[in-house]
């Protein structure tokens, strides 16, 4: 049977209860789950990592537990996460120890075959020094006088966070949204993903502010300068030692030597990923708590939705630039076409019918707990929120503020698309 909306209703293959048909989504059974994660893994994994996964799981579900009664410390406070600092501040150690003796082999054996070791280990520290990040190379910058209603919102939404505002915004074309640090003195960045924050409600837009703010007001140890220099110095000396591809017999004698560096190297890299992955996870949990509390419980977990579904919002956007690309090809004028790009965008994501939420939900029990990644599973995100009761916003904004800021953003909008549409999406 077809309804008006293009659905139609047939037999589940598995188990025969009625399920809906939408060649615009997957098809799957709310019964008995048929087809619910049809991207999953269907190879039963071997045993070592059906153990890692069972530990993540377990290691999750006492995380949640701990956040959703309050009896978790804030992270950078445990002991895990004060050995990860503790490491970290041994492999700056070892850049400060290089770094020493190689100017003291320079300066005392000045103008004689002194200075050669010295210049050997100044090599050695110079890729281990702790490298700050900077501003993103692409993508325009937004600057407070350029964007003064936006970065008043943020402002109150760092209030909210017990925090400070940002100092730069960048707008990108990716499906996401991030806060990080830059230069020496530490200024912050919002990286602002459009495809993301075009496809969200107003509420959702200060829920998304809320969640990035809230890391810095909750603190985040892989990110942070310590351990997140520490993280890259290590990272530039495995791409160092990384052993050849298809050597040559010559090549072969090298990667000989790199074994022992590069199996160091790797394991400290894996010691502090798992060091701080649980500070990691709970940090997403307390600043998920900023969101709710800044825009309301019910428009972050309208985000959680809205993240689960962004995969959606890439194919989307890479239909419409694909769009405008054959029509630029036929010689039609396509100006209109990439202003559209993004209100094509939000009528596609806005048109997802709830079945289809409640499926990737539904996915995401049963994918469980990745034993390597930063975030908890979203499903647990959602249900952490939803744990702690309904939450009123904080921060509100009016059709007119809504506007002001839409207008601040209309030069970005306009440069991203573009680039979408030149480039392609990979975000």
């Amino acid at each position: 049977m077809r309804s008006a909306t293009g659905e139609t209703t047939r037999p589940c293959p598995q188990c025969g209860a009625g399920i809906r048909a939408d060649n615009r989504f997957v098809d799957w059974c709310a019964a008995c789950d048929w087809n619910v994660d049809p991207a999953g893994p269907e190879e039963r994994p071997e045993r070592l990592e059906r153990m890692r996964r069972a530990l993540a799981r377990r290691h999750g579900e006492k995380l949640l537990a701990e956040v959703t009664t309050g009896g978790t410390p804030s992270p950078g406070r445990d002991a895990p996460a004060l050995l990860a600092q503790a490491i970290a501040l041994g492999v700056h150690g070892v850049t400060l120890a290089l770094t020493a003796g190689g100017i003291w082999w320079v300066v005392s054996g000045w103008g004689g075959a002194g200075m050669v070791p010295g210049l050997f280990l100044l090599a050695l520290a110079w890729p281990l020094r702790p490298r700050l990040p900077g501003l993103p190379e692409e993508g325009p910058l937004l600057h407070r006088a350029e964007a003064p209603e936006l970065y008043a919102l943020i402002d109150e939404v760092a209030r909210v966070a017990g925090t400070r505002g940002v100092d730069v915004i960048a707008v990108d074309a990716e499906a996401n949204a991030a806060v990080t640090t830059y230069g020496v003195r530490g200024r912050r960045l919002l990286v602002l993903g459009l495809p993301l924050w075009e496809i969200l409600t107003p509420r959702q837009r200060i829920a998304l502010l809320g969640h990035e703010l809230g890391h810095y007001g909750h603190g985040d140890v892989r990110h942070g300068l310590v351990v997140g220099t520490a993280y890259r110095s290590l990272t530039t000396w495995r791409y160092y030692f990384t052993p050849i591809a298809d050597p040559t017999p010559g090549e072969m004698v090298v990667n000989l030597f790199y074994v022992v560096p590069y199996s160091l190297l790797q394991g400290v890299l894996m010691l502090l990923d798992q060091l701080t992955l649980r500070a990691a996870q709970r940090a997403e949990y307390l600043a998920d708590s900023v969101a709710a509390r800044a825009g309301s419980t019910e428009a972050a977990v309208g985000l959680m939705d809205r993240l689960l579904v962004a995969d959606s919002a890439a194919a989307v956007l890479r239909i419409e630039a694909n769009r405008v690309r054959a029509a630029r090809r036929g010689g039609r004028r396509t100006e209109d076409r990439e202003g559209e790009l993004w209100e094509h965008l939000a009528a596609r994501m806005d048109a997802i019918p709830e079945h289809e939420y409640e499926r990737r939900r539904r996915a995401g029990v049963l994918r469980g707990h990745s034993v390597d990644s930063t975030h908890p599973p979203t499903h647990l995100r959602r249900e952490c929120l939803l744990a702690g009761g309904s939450v009123p916003a904080a921060v509100a904004v009016d059709g007119e503020r809504e506007r002001r800021i839409a207008a601040e953003l209309a030069d970005a909008r306009s440069t991203v698309a573009r680039k979408i549409v030149r480039d392609g999406f990979d975000g």
